[in-house]
């Protein structure tokens, strides 16, 4: 493609700033459609942002010949869905994260994809953000010597929006988005570790309802081990009395220390001293693993975020949530 023109299905708060924009900010990429189910929200946002198209329904946005690729920004309980449609219109899709709401529906999107020939990514943008691309370099330099464990967690209060029963947000309903809050950000993290450690292969946890205040798990605590033999333990918590966010790798030579979410100090901890990387993210976040996308759609070069790896946080988290 000399140009990927794009269009989005689900123009909502993600993609206001954190990847919408970006489309049309990546060289050879632009934004050329938008579909919401409400129409007057569809054109608003085609208004604001310079968008020339859109639509209340996705089947028409899909076979828009002018849209090259598609952009899947709704709850993970319509993904499959819209994914197969334009895989099956030779279309390659950028579905939000998590992939889907399950590991079985990943692999059919995953499936359909190879069967048609057609690129399947998602939106695990970390993966080529600056700050995980360096502690990806930390470890392949060997500066903490070999990584033994890994220890995650992530708290947060209960917050507002999740007290009100009769109008629960989709993120802590299962029926929509496959899990609660430790699915909808908790996968960030799964992902990463992914990433720079390589695939989960072993997992034991359990998920408990610990508020009662919504249908979704509201914490989660586990143990993973790696194909490569490190370890690792994970405690997420949506009703502590904090946020709090911290990702420690340990070596035998040193440790890194660093959060999920935000873009506060990288700790490089060796011989006893510390160095603390300040990395800033991008103004629009997902504009780094855009770039990567298009570049592999123009055949210059790969994107680190595809179905294949997706597909491997899920099963991480249906072993959790959805064990058989």
């Amino acid at each position: 493609m000399k140009t990927v023109r794009w269009g989005i299905i689900g123009c909502g708060a993600v993609t206001e700033l954190k990847s919408g924009p970006a489309f049309s900010k990546v060289p050879g990429s632009s934004l050329v459609a938008v579909m919401r189910r409400d129409v007057a929200k569809a054109r608003d946002y085609a208004e604001r942002h310079g968008v020339p198209r859109w639509y209340d329904d996705a089947a028409q946005l899909i076979a828009d010949t002018e849209v090259d690729a598609v952009y899947i920004a709704t709850p993970p309980s319509s993904h499959r869905a819209y994914a197969l449609q334009a895989i099956a219109a030779g279309k390659p899709v950028y579905i939000e994260k998590p992939m889907a709401l399950n590991h079985c529906e990943c692999l059919d999107i995953v499936e359909a994809g190879r069967a048609a020939n057609v690129p399947v990514f998602v939106a695990y943008y970390r993966r080529a953000l600056p700050r995980f691309t360096t502690i990806a370099g930390l470890l392949r330099d060997g500066v903490i010597g070999t990584p033994r464990f890994v220890n995650v967690v992530l708290h947060h209060p209960f917050e507002a929006q999740y007290q009100d029963p009769a109008n629960l947000p989709w993120r802590v309903r299962p029926e929509l988005s496959g899990g609660g809050i430790f699915v909808d950000i908790g996968s960030h993290t799964l992902d990463i570790l992914d990433f720079l450690l390589g695939p989960i292969t072993e997992v034991h946890g359990m998920a408990r309802n610990q508020l009662g205040a919504y249908p979704a798990e509201d914490a989660v605590a586990m143990a993973f081990a790696f194909g490569n033999g490190m370890l690792g333990t994970g405690l997420w918590n949506f009703g502590a009395d904090r946020r709090e966010d911290r990702v420690e790798i340990v070596g035998d030579r040193g440790r890194l220390v660093f959060a999920t979410f935000g873009d506060g100090p990288i700790q490089v901890e060796t011989d006893g001293k510390v160095d603390n990387l300040l990395i800033e993210n991008p103004a629009h976040i997902q504009q780094p693993l855009i770039t990567t996308m298009v570049q592999a759609l123009r055949g210059e070069g790969a994107c680190p975020s595809t179905g294949e790896t997706a597909a491997r946080t899920n099963w991480v988290m249906d072993q959790v949530l959805n064990p058989t």
